[in-house]
C-alpha cells in the first residue's frame, strides 16, 4: 500500500527525492508510434525545458533527469536555504509567474499602498507560496499539469495524461544519492536508445557535458556539483569524478557496446568504499530493489522508525 506523501518527504531526514511519473494511457510521451505512424520526439524537449524553467523559480534544484518514452525520471534537492533567503517581494514575483496570484499580490506588484488589514492577509499568502515553492509536491503537480494541457491539446483530446501519483524515494545517504542519479542518467543506454552519455539526449548529464564544451553556464535550476566542503550546498562530489562514475558504470551494464570493467575504480567509488558488484546492482535495478526510503541499513532503520512505518515491509538498503 502506497504511503502518505507526508510520510515519504521529510526534510529533516534528507533533502535529495528521487520521482518518477508515467503515462496512463497509450499515446506516447515522447517517441515514436508505430501504430498511428507519428513521432511525439517534440515533447521530449517540452518536458526538459519545463522541468529546468520551474527548478528555476523553486527552492528545488535538479541533480540529475531522464525523459524517456513513456515516463520521466528526476532527482531533486530540496533548498529551505533558498526559500529562506527570497524577500516578501521574491516570493511574490515567483508565484506570479505560476499562477495569477491575489489581487493584492497583483497590487503590491503594481506598487500600490495596502492597507494593515490587507498587509495581513498578503503575509498570510506569501508564507504559504514560499512553503509550496519548496514543496516536492507542488513543483511536480506544475511540471506535470503544463505537459498534460499540452500533449492533450496536441492529440485533441482530454482526460488524464499522467498516472495519478508520482512515485517518490527519498535518498537518505551519499552512497544513495549517487547510486540514483547514475541509474536515472543511465536510462537511455540501459534502453538501448543511446551508446554512451555524450548522446543521451534530454538528460541531466547530456546537458553538463554540452555545457561543458561549450563553455557555458548551466541552467539556475540544476544543482551544482560542489565536492567535498563543509559549508557548500550542492551535490557533494566532484562534476569530474562523476563523469568518470556513470561512463564507468555505463561501460559495466552494457559489455556487449561498451567493453569490460576497468581494472582501475574511479576515485569517488575508493571514498565511498563501493564494492564493484553490488553498485552495479543499484544502478540497474534501483527502483525494483527500492521503495520509499534508501540509504544505508542503519540509516534507513532509523528514518523508519521516526516515521513509525515498523508495519509496513521495509525495502532492502543499498550494500
Amino acid at each position: 500500500m502506497a504511503l502518505p506523501r507526508k510520510q515519504l518527504v521529510s526534510l529533516s531526514d534528507t533533502p535529495f527525492y528521487h520521482c518518477v511519473s508515467r503515462c496512463v494511457r497509450r499515446a506516447y510521451l515522447c517517441g515514436y508510434d508505430r501504430v498511428t505512424a507519428k513521432s511525439y520526439e517534440h515533447r521530449r524537449g517540452w518536458l526538459e525545458l519545463k522541468l529546468q524553467r520551474t527548478a528555476e523559480l523553486f527552492a528545488i534544484k535538479l541533480c540529475s533527469y531522464a525523459v524517456m518514452s513513456n515516463h520521466y525520471h528526476v532527482v531533486l534537492h530540496v533548498r529551505p536555504d533558498i526559500a529562506d533567503a527570497w524577500s516578501e517581494r521574491e516570493v511574490v514575483e515567483r508565484w506570479s509567474q505560476l499562477f495569477c496570484g491575489t489581487l493584492f499580490s497583483q497590487r503590491f506588484l503594481a506598487g500600490e499602498g495596502l492597507s494593515e488589514q490587507q498587509w495581513v492577509v498578503l503575509r498570510r499568502d506569501i508564507k504559504r507560496w514560499r512553503k509550496r515553492l519548496m514543496d516536492i509536491s507542488w513543483f511536480m503537480r506544475i511540471v506535470n499539469e503544463s505537459i498534460a494541457r499540452q500533449a492533450n491539446k496536441e492529440d485533441r483530446c482530454t482526460g488524464r495524461f499522467w498516472e495519478g501519483r508520482f512515485k517518490s524515494q527519498a535518498l537518505l545517504d551519499e552512497r544513495a544519492l549517487l547510486s540514483c542519479m547514475a541509474y536515472v542518467d543511465l536510462n537511455p543506454i540501459r534502453a538501448n536508445v543511446a551508446t554512451m552519455p555524450e548522446t543521451s539526449d534530454h538528460t541531466s548529464i547530456k546537458y553538463r557535458i554540452d555545457a561543458l564544451r561549450e563553455c557555458i553556464s548551466v541552467s539556475t535550476g540544476m544543482e551544482d556539483f560542489v565536492g567535498i566542503s563543509e559549508n557548500a550546498i550542492g551535490i557533494p562530489y566532484r562534476l569530474k569524478d562523476y563523469l568518470a562514475l556513470v561512463d564507468w558504470t555505463g561501460r559495466s551494464v552494457r559489455r556487449d557496446k561498451r567493453g569490460a570493467i576497468s581494472e582501475k575504480l574511479p576515485p569517488i567509488l575508493e571514498r565511498l568504499d563501493l564494492d564493484a558488484a553490488s553498485w552495479l546492482i543499484l544502478t540497474t535495478e534501483f527502483e525494483k530493489r527500492f521503495q520509499s526510503w534508501v540509504g544505508s541499513e542503519h540509516i534507513d532503520r532509523r528514518v523508519c522508525r521516526l516515521n513509525t512505518c515498523n508495519t509496513q515491509p521495509r525495502s532492502p538498503s543499498p550494500p
